[in-house]
């Protein structure tokens, strides 16, 4: 029981600190530009503002899109709660399960946004069918590398006026860094596929040679 609760419990912590900073920010700070806070010089700072959709701001062009996004994460959450599960009981390699862990608790704090802050911060928009399912994001980490107005030719955000670096949040970063973990020690946390590929590999070459 203690290793379910020690990796769903770093899930819930991501969630939590996730929220608490969230409604620091919406409490405690101005939305947009006038609110923005340097935090290192010019290039970091904090920056309340609001992702309506998916990563990048985009959205899904229908009516119905929010919700349909808003319900995929669901899904994909109850997905990623029960393959942490599996891990555990596989008895995985703890580092890829604590990635799992921080990929659940980024999933769960955006998920929370999207389904409640449309009432509980009332920030879902204005031409949104019902602002339950229909919250946006709240985002704040704002790395300043460069922004401006992109080509008209780049196709999605050409013509734009946008940031070279998105803005993101606790819940993001945490699954950014279990994603980037998994793909550089993935070696490491699948040996045994690595031993198969190997061998048939190996396999095959016999098999030419004969």
């Amino acid at each position: 029981m203690n290793k379910y609760i020690k990796y769903f419990g770093i899930a819930l912590l991501v969630i939590l600190i996730d929220q608490a900073v969230k409604m620091m920010v919406h409490f405690q700070m101005d939305f947009g530009s006038p609110g923005q806070i340097p935090i290192f010089g010019d290039w970091f700072k904090l920056h309340y503002t609001t992702n309506p959709g998916m990563a990048f701001g985009m959205e899904l062009g229908s009516e119905y899109g929010k919700l349909l996004l808003t319900s995929f994460r669901l899904v994909a959450m109850v997905g990623i709660g029960y393959y942490l599960y599996h891990i555990i009981v596989a008895k995985q390699h703890s580092a890829y399960i604590f990635c799992i862990s921080l990929v659940l608790g980024g999933a769960i704090g955006n998920l929370v946004d999207s389904v409640f802050y449309g009432v509980w911060l009332d920030n879902a928009p204005y031409d949104a069918v019902s602002p339950w399912f229909h919250g946006q994001v709240v985002d704040m980490f704002y790395f300043d590398i460069w922004e401006g107005y992109l080509p008209d030719w780049l196709p999605l955000w050409g013509g734009s006026y946008t940031a070279l670096w998105p803005i993101f949040n606790i819940a993001d970063a945490s699954i950014f860094v279990g994603v980037a973990i998994i793909l550089t020690f993935q070696s490491r946390f699948f040996p045994e596929e690595k031993v198969i590929t190997t061998s048939k590999k190996e396999d095959s070459e016999s098999t030419l040679e004969v």
